[in-house]
């Protein structure tokens, strides 16, 4: 994509700043490849999350009531958690220790489709957040970033669920939210359309996302309403409707009309998978002749097809589809895909967020697509369509029908359409012109730019992480152990307020000096030299007071009693304190070496939650060797793709094998085995045994070939060492 002022601004806003962001624009802006973007090679720890399970798995990532345990009912502020009075609301925060440390660990919340969640949905979200977080912050102070048009699809609320929340709610749009209202967020609004390149289209397009529908412009579009339309197949027109009824007669319709007989290919689905989360049909029943559409991008590394590519089944067998497609006239042999629906959990061991696969769905990634729902269509693109919008019921209906083409001369319309057909929203409209007012100058984005680095500072010298286990480690000890141990816990009181005192109130008064140094020099704050150097000093100090801390409260501490419980207890605040310390002194290491700027503190920072601060230190009685050998039990897998074409080369040999032996791929080999051999890239037999999900049957059968495409990538590269 090419310069664009208004991704460059959103980017640094979301990469430089903690600011909240509204991020929006016209279809077809780029909004969507701006997250995908962010993903690959954002610097924040981030988790992305949508409000309906297809918005979810097309965004790659959860829903919001999925991640947060909310339940459906309206949430009342200020009162119960649910309506439901028998439901008491704690049910709906017991959280896995995990799925908190991934909250308190978050730097960025992106939320896709914001248009979609509910007012009191958004305020649900913040309600957990403050509660495991800062609870004195909206959203518990952590960044979101919201994407979407709120000129595209509303926010599915019932009459019942508004006759409660309209009491708390102006409007049931996110915008409504209490918590948002207290917060201070930029707007963003892209202008350029890469969908769109007719100017008479775009220009039509906007009248009627603004509701300018003037008789002008309903006449220039009614030119495309053409009686009796009967388009050969050949051309590839889709219907969009606004009901799953019309859209499913029409399907059937064309289906019968076709000769031949019909096949139906039955999806299988591992785990739990959601059925209104399904991308497709479960029973998905074709012919020869049948107009489809993907509903996946191939995952191959031809990306022969994209989501929304429409074609033709040209023959089709009991295992087999072949399908040509519109654009390219290409035939392609489809294969079956997989979708996933996954949840995100951190790794205790490499402190890494990742994404558990709770179930999968798979099926061949087509479906009937003589007609599909406005509201399906979301996200899609479509040279040629054919519209039925009169029935419309939501607001920007009609705009999202329409925008989905990519020409004024692709469009038809199977029946006029007339004003009262475009539904706008007048609340979504004073808002929409309320936020474009809100776009940062170039004086606010250095003032946030600033706000956010003595923030991260803040966070840095910021020891409380370390000083609560401490403190609740002492406070155990001396409870169970001061019989026992009456010197030692005399010695642990005294450390822990030699920490208050030489730790944690110098850090408050060291906050005062850099804060005010920044403020001094507002334009070049994070080059200057004397801050700089004051930061360096400050942080090797810190780092010499948490090396003695750690000398005094080592990590295989041998006090103990004779009661478990106690002992447990211990030796869980023991390590509670020792992640933190771990943490806490690598980052200050680092700072005292290389200084601080904003992007390279936070890649250190991603980094050690990933890899961890340090090497575990072998249990008490346990030797080196012993140690060394139990830690090369399986090697760590970072949760990114590290080589993409090597992965890519892994899935395709994985799929070529699993159709030649009629089996399911993850038979062949996990996904997680694909991870951690693309990334780990093992050059002889011992490494590839190391690698997490992969065994010895395993490397018995595929052992060889795997290690060739390996092979086959690296070239001369470097070889996956045994000791990392």
């Amino acid at each position: 994509m090419e310069e664009n002022r208004e991704l460059e601004l959103a980017r640094e806003l979301v990469e430089k700043t903690g600011v909240h962001v509204f991020l929006t624009g016209k279809a077809g802006t780029g909004k969507t490849t701006f997250l995908k973007r962010l993903r690959e090679d954002g610097t924040k720890r981030m988790i992305v999350l949508a409000p309906t399970g297809i918005a979810a798995i097309n965004a790659g990532g959860m829903t919001l009531h999925s991640f947060f345990q909310l339940p459906f009912a309206p949430y009342v502020p200020d009162s119960s958690f649910t309506t439901d009075s028998r439901t008491p609301a704690y049910r709906y925060f017991r959280f896995s220790r995990d799925k908190i440390n991934i909250i308190r660990s978050i730097d960025l919340l992106v939320i896709d489709e914001i248009s979609m969640v509910r007012s009191d949905l958004l305020d649900a979200v913040d309600s957990v957040l403050r509660r495991f977080r800062n609870r004195n912050k909206p959203f518990g102070g952590v960044q979101l970033l919201m994407i979407g048009d709120l000129q595209q699809l509303a926010p599915v609320v019932r009459d019942e669920d508004w006759e409660i929340l309209h009491t708390f709610y102006d409007t049931p749009y996110f915008f409504s939210s209490r918590a948002l209202q207290q917060t201070e967020y930029c707007t963003v609004e892209l202008k350029k359309v890469y969908r769109q390149s007719d100017s008479r289209f775009l220009e039509l397009l906007n009248s009627i996302r603004d509701g300018r529908c003037t008789p002008e412009v309903m006449q220039a579009l009614n030119r495309r309403y053409i009686p009796e339309f009967r388009p050969s197949k050949e051309d590839g027109y889709i219907h969009l409707v606004t009901h799953n009824i019309q859209a499913q007669r029409i399907n059937d319709s064309e289906m019968d009309l076709l000769p031949g007989p019909s096949y139906s290919f039955q999806a299988t689905i591992e785990g739990q998978f959601p059925e209104y989360s399904y991308p497709t049909d479960e029973t998905l029943v074709l012919k020869q002749g049948a107009q489809v559409m993907f509903v996946k991008n191939d995952t191959s590394a031809e990306h022969r097809y994209v989501n929304g590519t429409i074609g033709e089944v040209v023959d089709i067998s009991e295992d087999m589809i072949e399908v040509k497609c519109r654009d390219s006239g290409s035939v392609l042999t489809v294969r079956q895909e997989a979708w996933s629906n996954a949840r995100y959990v951190l790794d205790e061991t490499t402190r890494e967020i990742r994404e558990e696969v709770d179930g999968i769905f798979y099926q061949y990634p087509l479906k009937p697509a003589w007609a599909i729902t406005i509201h399906k269509s979301q996200g899609l693109t479509f040279d040629r369509a054919i519209i039925d919008a009169r029935a419309s019921f939501a607001h920007g209906q009609a705009y999202v029908a329409l925008s989905r083409c990519r020409s004024l001369e692709g469009l038809v319309l199977s029946a006029p359409l007339s004003r009262r057909s475009v539904i706008n929203d007048d609340a979504v409209e004073d808002f929409i012109a309320h936020a474009r007012l809100s776009e940062p100058d170039g004086n606010r984005i250095c003032f946030f730019r600033q706000q956010y680095f003595t923030g991260l500072l803040s966070e840095l010298f910021d020891f409380s992480p370390v000083e609560k286990p401490l403190r609740r480690y002492v406070g155990a000890a001396e409870e169970s152990l001061i019989k026992l141990y009456p010197k030692q816990i005399g010695e642990y009181k005294k450390a822990l307020q030699d920490f208050v005192h030489d730790v944690r109130d110098v850090a408050g008064k060291f906050q005062l000096q850099y804060t005010r140094m920044v403020g001094n020099n507002p334009s070049g704050y994070a080059s200057c030299p004397s801050i700089q150097e004051r930061v360096r000093s400050g942080a090797e100090y810190f780092r010499e007071k948490l090396e003695a801390l750690a000398e005094i409260f080592p990590a295989d501490s041998r006090l103990s009693s004779d009661n478990q419980e106690a002992d447990k207890k211990l030796r869980q605040e023991m390590d509670e304190f020792h992640k933190s310390l771990g943490m806490k002194t690598a980052l200050l290491e680092y700072t005292a070496a290389e200084g601080f700027q904003t992007a390279s503190y936070l890649r250190k920072k991603n980094l050690l939650s990933i890899e961890g601060p340090q090497r575990t230190a072998p249990k008490a009685g346990q030797t080196q060797k012993e140690s060394r050998k139990k830690k090369e039990a399986k090697a760590e897998v970072p949760a990114d793709i590290l080589h993409p074409e090597l992965y890519e080369a892994l899935v395709e040999w994985r799929r070529s094998e699993s159709t030649s032996r009629s089996v399911p791929a993850y038979v062949i080999l996990q996904q997680k085995a694909i991870l951690g051999i693309s990334n780990l890239m093992p050059q002889d037999m011992q490494s590839l045994l190391r690698i997490p999900y992969f065994g010895k049957a395993g490397a018995e059968k595929y052992g060889e070939r795997i290690l060739e495409i390996v092979r086959e990538y690296t070239g001369k590269g470097t070889c996956f060492e045994a000791n990392e």
